[in-house]
Order: structure tokens, then sequence, then C-alpha cells
């Protein structure tokens, strides 16, 4: 809106001339008189001059243009227009939801939502007992097949403890199947099991295979031999069965230690 001016320029006005347009200027809704900022913005003025305008308009009468206008004086153009009132809203003709008073024994019953998915129900656990039943022959077979390869390979009777208990012995030859067949079945479930970081799964994997390898031609070497009446296995073979602990501590440290790191 542009400022009124006297004479078409924009020089310091009187308040008396002031005064009408600032009775005229369009409220917000709720005010009842300008506020001596826009009194300042709408007419160039300085805030003494905008706060001397600001009470004589408090101390008038709220008057209306039509009242002080005198008939056909004025153009109707020229008129301030009022604002149009806002439209009310229209209430929302949807019912709001009934809230019922809870009770102390009301049993609360779930509503199901057409969009909400339906929980699956668990699946139920394989069992693992037949493993038992599959795991005793294999194990008698296993132990019988490393014990006699290993005294065919030197392995046998050995007192662990002398000058501590001297009557105090044992086979050597069951490190071979304890050693060799558990570290398989413990890095075979490392492998599958899918909770260890990646590194030590993939040594898992390859040394589940290579213990399960060893362990099939142990099995095979000793029968072989046993069915050959050999009483003392090969240079090679006596070789390589003698380096099975030592290889089963180095592939059992290494492991431990892959599945605690979180690189």
């Amino acid at each position: 809106m542009t400022a009124p001016t006297i004479n078409g320029t924009r020089y310091p006005q009187p308040i008396e001339a002031l005064l009408p347009a600032a009775r005229a200027l369009d409220l917000p809704e709720g005010e009842a008189f300008p506020s001596r900022n826009r009194l300042m913005r709408e007419f160039r003025i300085g805030a003494p001059k905008a706060g001397e305008l600001l009470a004589l308009l408090k101390a008038e009468p709220a008057t209306t243009p039509a009242d002080t206008a005198e008939p056909d004086a004025t153009d109707p153009a020229e008129l301030p227009v009022a604002p149009e009132p806002a439209p009310l809203a229209e209430p929302d003709p949807t019912p709001a939801p009934e809230v019922m008073p809870s009770e102390p024994d009301a049993e609360v019953t779930p509503v199901s939502r057409p969009n909400t998915p339906t929980p699956a129900t668990p699946a139920r656990r394989a069992v693992v007992w037949p493993v038992v039943l599959l795991a005793l022959p294999a194990f008698v077979a296993i132990w019988s097949g490393w014990v006699g390869l290993g005294g065919l390979t030197g392995f046998g009777v050995v007192h662990p403890l002398p000058g501590i208990w001297d009557s105090f012995s044992i086979n050597s030859a069951i490190t071979l199947p304890i050693g060799v067949e558990t570290y398989g079945a413990y890095a075979l479930y490392v492998w599958l099991s899918g909770r260890v970081p990646e590194r030590a799964r993939r040594f898992a994997k390859w040394s589940a295979i290579a213990s399960l390898l060893v362990g099939a031609l142990g099995q095979v070497a000793y029968h072989l031999l046993e069915a050959a009446g050999v009483t003392a296995a090969p240079w090679w073979i006596t070789t390589a069965v003698a380096c099975l602990p030592v290889a089963v501590l180095g592939m059992g440290a290494a492991l431990a230690h892959l599945v605690r790191t979180h690189d």
C-alpha cells in the first residue's frame, strides 16, 4: 500500500493529515489499532511522530469512515474495502470413537487391522538326538582305527608322570582320534553356525574339510596296512601321523583367536 502524501510528495506531513489515513488502514482480525512500527513503515515517519499518531487514534472514539463521511461527499470506490470474513470450518462428519470406561476385570480383546501382518508361527526345531545314534558306531570305528594306526607308527603306552606317579600310564595313540576328529567336528560347527567373523568362518571351513579328509585317509591307511599284515607303517605315514597332534594344536589355537576377533 502506497503511503498517502501531501501534494504528491513524501516530505514530512502533519499529524492532522496522517490521522485519516491511519484510521483507514486495514487491520488484522482482533486488532483495534495499528502498531507503532506499522505507522512508521506506512507513512515514513519517525518513532516519536508514530507514537503521537497512535495516541491520537486511541484517544478518539472508534468510528468507521461511513459514520464520519457526509452523504455523497466521497466516492464509494475510494472507501476502504472491509476484508471478507474467513469461511467457517465445517465440522468433521465422522463421529469420534466412543471411549468406554475400563473395567478392572474386563478382558482386553486386540482389534486386528486389515494391513497388519500376522506374525509367523515359529518353526519347530529339528531334533538332534539321532546324531547320537549315528555317532556311536562311527566313534567305535574311528577310535579303533586311529589307535591301531598309532600303534603301527610308534604311538603306545607311556608314563607321563615319572617320579610323581610311576604307576600311571596312558596310551598316546588316543591323542589321534581325540585331536583330529574333535577339531574337525568343532571347525565344522564354527563354519556352519554363521555367528563368527568372515575370516574365522573361512578358516574353519577349509580346516574342517582338511581335518575330515585327513581322518578318512588315516582310516584307509590303517585298514590297508592291517589287511596286508604290516607290523610297522612306512616312514612317510609315520611322519605324517606324528605331525598330526602339533597341526591340530596350531589350527585349534588359530581358530580360537579368529572367533574372538571383530576385525
